[in-house]
């Protein structure tokens, strides 16, 4: 890896992370594209530049996550399935799923085909809790258990957790406000927990990688948080159930070329 290489990464989580595309899949396919090796070195740095995301949720949001308790509550009540599940299976997804191609772009092509079929049956129909205090537990929670799906690389937390909100009868405004939010304890347990085991054998080069990495993450993902907020407004997900159609079908048709 170089300076170069670490910056792209960067940029590719930070577009990424918070839309329903699949941070993880992208940056996978992304590595796979710059011809790098999958080390244990590049899994633990495509998960510890998901910091840079989490920042600029702390940045956007700091009132309700560190003022409003309420809102904590139902973050905490939502993180506890993925946190429980992501602890459990945490040597089978890096050893395995992470550098699995064929697990990405399955993940990415059956993910769109769903949100395109979500969108058109949903198409009309509102959502009844306007606040993020309107939120119950009994939904925090099983906005978790969506959440918890995306342990599976390629099918996007973002996604799996606004769908899962929308089917609970969230308003979109406010399940995309709840993904970011809950994104801050799930994204800072994966990559806490990755660097107490691996960071130690990390080189000085590798820790500056990691930084560069890091703050071009921060920079792009305040810029797509952006986006996406506006973009909700008069829009469905139908264009990211596409993209991820058209990306997986390309990834197949190349992969089998080369």
């Amino acid at each position: 890896m170089d300076f170069l290489t670490a910056v792209i990464l960067g940029i590719v989580e930070g577009i990424s992370e918070f839309l329903p595309i699949s941070s993880t899949g992208h940056l996978i396919l992304t590595s796979h594209l710059l011809g790098l090796t999958p080390t244990e070195f590049l899994k633990s740095f495509e998960i510890a530049i998901q910091g840079g995301a989490i920042l600029s949720v702390v940045v956007l949001y700091w009132g309700k996550l560190l003022v409003n308790f309420e809102v904590i509550k139902r973050i905490v009540a939502a993180f506890i399935p993925t946190g429980v599940l992501g602890f459990a299976l945490y040597k089978i997804i890096k050893g395995y799923l992470l550098g699995s191609n064929c697990v990405v772009l399955w993940s990415m092509l059956l993910g769109g085909i769903f949100i395109v079929a979500f969108e058109l049956w949903y198409r009309g129909k509102g959502g009844s809790a306007s606040e993020l205090t309107d939120i119950s537990y009994k939904q925090s929670f099983l906005i978790g258990l969506f959440q918890a799906i995306a342990v599976i690389p390629g099918v996007s937390r973002a996604g799996a957790t606004i769908i899962g909100g929308l089917i609970l009868g969230l308003r979109r405004e406010v399940i995309v406000e709840f993904s970011f939010l809950l994104a801050v304890p799930t994204m800072l347990a994966a990559m806490g927990y990755d660097l107490l085991k691996n960071a130690p054998r990390f080189s000085p080069d590798q820790f500056h990688f990691l930084l560069v990495g890091f703050i071009s993450s921060f920079v792009v993902a305040l810029l797509s948080i952006k986006f996406l907020l506006h973009f909700i407004r008069t829009h469905t997900f139908i264009p990211f159930g596409i993209y991820r159609i058209v990306f997986a079908l390309s990834w197949f048709i190349f992969l089998m070329a080369s």
